[in-house]
């Protein structure tokens, strides 16, 4: 089932509002865990290991984020803007 313009734009809001600071807590904690069983990383691998983290949070909600920041296709025609 897919989810409309709106549900999508709301559940774009709870995944940057919540899960993201979450994502990144885990992120981090995962590297510090790392650092302490294994010493600490070149910083060149550690920028590295972030960057991919950054990139992988986004791939499964993609669909989700896809067209939110657009105007709602489902609107009337009329803008109230007034231009």
């Amino acid at each position: 089932m897919a989810l409309s313009w709106k549900a999508r734009r709301r559940w774009a809001l709870v995944i940057l509002v919540i899960g993201m600071p979450a994502y990144v807590v885990v992120a981090v904690t995962l590297m510090n865990a790392l650092d302490a069983r294994f010493g600490r990383m070149p910083i060149w691998a550690e920028v590295t290991v972030y960057l991919v983290l950054g990139f992988l949070w986004a791939l499964p909600f993609r669909r989700i984020f896809r067209g939110v920041g657009q105007p709602d296709p489902d609107a009337r025609g009329d803008d109230d803007r007034g231009t």
